[in-house]
């Protein structure tokens, strides 16, 4: 009686079980076969800008403003006269020097005539010269004080806030102005010392501002610092940038990309293709069947490199002719069959 109810009870499970599952379908995905290619260079660093030429204007003597020959933001030329200060002393001293050197230059002229036969002795003539030269002397002193009295523009430029006001009186030194040239501006920026032997005068800076988004600037570099900072252990460097617009201004910060040698050889990816998580970053590595269609999918941890675009560039961890999963690796588990898409779709794919 007991073995009959037990086949009963094993009959009754064969008829009402589920079936043995099968094996996994293949999982299609798009992938792409890893070849070398030539990869485009640049050292990125922020940095600043600053004018080639730049002043504070200030006298150099004291005295009372009696004349401003500029208004605030204008546009002067090299030479213009921008502060006169009161100079009615250092006239009057030129008008009584000049009166005296037009005497002793009479005086010469007569010791010249009478010295020849004997009418003056020759040390009066010497005496005369002497005096002459000594008048004009005295009248160049005259004028350069005159000119101190003066502030002009040393080169052209753009003036910044106006910051005396008439009848002002100014000591030496006071700030009466910024003088800016915006023609020509310094960019200058640190970059790494292992990136030392990659820097040479001469080479192209492509400037990237948040002020101007849409353009881009380029400068080339003309100074190296030879020295390496002993905090940071970076290399500065200056670049010149034509500005002839003025549409940067200097204080400003920049992104500065030192456009390198393209590196060729190298092995490149699309973004989508890494998978980051806690260990680091990896890829979905398929291995061919014979038919190359399909195959079996491995998780391959890398190292990556610098990113461009939508590319990322892989130091280690894949080889040329690596197939290599774009699209599609986050429902594939590790050691699962797949079929990969056409190339077409694959490279469409990956491009998203």
């Amino acid at each position: 009686m007991l073995l009959l109810v037990a086949a009963l009870y094993a009959w009754r499970a064969a008829r009402t079980g589920e079936p043995a599952a099968g094996p996994m379908p293949p999982i299609p995905v798009a992938a792409i076969t890893v070849a070398p290619t030539d990869v485009p260079a640049a050292l990125e660093a922020v940095g600043s800008l600053r004018a080639v030429r730049e002043v504070v204007l200030a006298p150099e003597v004291a005295g009372r403003v009696t004349a401003i020959r500029f208004a605030a933001g204008q546009r002067v030329g090299a030479g213009q006269l921008l502060v006169q200060l009161f100079d009615a002393p250092e006239r009057a001293d030129h008008a009584a020097a000049k009166a005296k050197a037009d005497f002793a230059g009479l005086q010469l002229a007569r010791s010249r005539e009478l010295a020849p036969s004997g009418a003056e002795p020759r040390e009066l003539l010497e005496q005369r010269r002497a005096e002459h030269v000594q008048a004009h002397a005295e009248m160049r002193q005259i004028d350069a004080r005159i000119a101190q009295k003066q502030l002009r523009a040393p080169f052209a430029g753009t003036l910044g806030v106006r910051q005396v006001n008439l009848g002002q009186y100014l000591n030496p030194g006071d700030p009466v102005a910024t003088l800016t040239a915006l023609d020509s501006l310094y960019v200058d920026f640190a970059v790494p010392q292992q990136d030392f032997s990659r820097l040479e005068p001469g080479t192209a800076v492509e400037v990237l501002s948040d002020a101007w988004p849409d353009r881009r600037f380029t400068a080339r570099v003309t100074a190296i610092e030879p020295q390496v900072g002993k905090d940071t252990r970076n290399v500065m460097v200056q670049a010149t940038l034509p500005n002839p617009g003025g549409a940067l201004r200097p204080g400003m910060y920049v992104t500065a990309r030192l456009v390198l040698p393209p590196v060729s050889g190298a092995i490149v990816v699309p973004a989508t293709a890494i998978q980051t998580s806690a260990s680091g970053d990896s890829v979905m590595r398929v291995k061919l069947d014979k038919s190359g269609r399909g195959g079996t999918a491995d998780i391959v941890p890398v190292t990556t490199g610098r990113r461009f675009g939508d590319k990322v560039v892989v130091t280690s961890g894949l080889r040329a002719r690596d197939v290599v999963v774009v699209n599609g690796q986050l429902r594939v588990p590790p050691g699962a069959a797949v079929t990969l898409a056409p190339p077409k779709a694959a490279q469409a794919k990956a491009g998203r």
